[in-house]
């Protein structure tokens, strides 16, 4: 699945493209419960169809039925819901919550086209939208940033789609890759063994025969990347997790035990000059602690830990993988119980 926002921005450019008349929905404003945050987006066209979602799906059914009709030329225009509670339960709005949409009628489809071709070739692109006039204007931005509204113009960041690099190409890569893609990540696997490489089943991947650690450096890292080592082969996985430690990337991981990965940091300190601290950013053992035991489950386990540190939630500590299993490993006070057999 493609990063949603570039979705939306790319549909909507197509609809204009094609003269059908169409708009877009920003939420600039929120106040309580919320079910979308701010600076998310959605594109209505004059056929009911929607891409995105400012909502739960209520509030989109009324902007169908106050909008699709008379989508023409026109100033941008600020539309709240849920104000009282009566709307609130009206538009599912939880807990009496209020959010506050710019609407932005016909958007000019060669501003679109631009904004969507400087995302696809991985730029960091804030729009600037002059809410009296509707003027559009596209900036280079150095990191992301939330939507700023200072009621003369909203600015909204946009990005290129979260990459997922995952080194090696076994059952738990598909998995993961699956589960990558759903969340809107782009996904490229490596591998250099065919007999793994050749079994590979997952459509939407891209699939690299070189060495790891050459893909990682012509992969370009950048914050909205993240690595995976899964394949347990130091002479793939150790290289690579070296490059990507030196990289951008938001999210480093290896799988493995905690004797494996206890194993590889002593191999990197000892033979490739690493110390502590230039490790600290490596993950591993991945992923939360669910006790998973199959393919299918581990991936979850590690999409969930992905995902978290993508978001920028801080785990306790009590979830990781690793000390979850530290604290299992150690021996309960209380008395000793000898079991024979009777």
């Amino acid at each position: 699945m493609e990063n949603l926002d570039l979705l939306v921005l790319r549909t909507l450019r197509d609809w204009r493209r094609a003269g059908r008349g169409a708009l877009l929905a920003t939420v600039t404003r929120t106040w309580g419960s919320s079910p979308r945050p701010v600076g998310s987006i959605m594109a209505l066209c004059e056929s009911g169809a929607v891409v995105g979602s400012v909502s739960g799906g209520c509030i989109e059914d009324d902007l169908i039925h106050r909008y699709r009709d008379v989508l023409t030329e026109g100033l941008p225009q600020r539309v709240s819901y849920g104000v009282s509670a009566d709307e609130a339960h009206r538009f599912g709005l939880p807990c009496g919550g209020t959010l506050e949409l710019l609407l932005e009628f016909m958007p000019d489809a060669d501003a679109l086209d631009t904004l969507v071709r400087r995302l696809d070739q991985g730029e960091l692109v804030r729009r600037d939208v002059e809410v009296a006039t509707g003027r559009t204007r596209l900036h280079t931005q150095a990191h992301a940033a939330p939507l700023l509204d200072d009621g003369r113009a909203v600015r909204n960041v946009f990005g290129p789609a979260y990459r997922l690099l995952l080194i090696g190409a076994g059952q738990l890569s598909e998995y993961l890759a699956g589960m990558a893609l759903f969340s809107g990540f782009a996904v490229t696997v490596c591998d250099p063994r065919e007999e793994h490489r050749g079994a590979w089943t997952t459509p939407g991947v891209t699939l690299s025969h070189e060495m790891p650690d050459d893909v990682v450096l012509s992969f370009r890292c950048d914050r909205r990347t993240a690595i995976v080592a899964l394949t347990h082969d130091p002479k793939l996985d150790d290289l690579a997790l070296l490059e990507a430690l030196h990289s951008e990337s938001f999210y480093v991981g290896a799988i493995g035990s905690r004797r494996n990965q206890a194993a590889r940091r002593a191999r990197l300190i000892e033979h490739f000059g690493q110390t502590e601290q230039t490790l600290s950013r490596l993950r591993g053992p991945i992923g939360i602690h669910i006790d998973s035991k199959t393919p299918a489950e581990i991936a979850v386990s590690v999409m969930a830990e992905l995902i978290a540190v993508k978001n920028g939630v801080a785990l306790p500590d009590g979830v990781s993988v690793g000390v979850a299993k530290d604290r299992q490993a150690v021996p309960r006070e209380g008395p000793s119980v000898c079991l024979t057999e009777s």
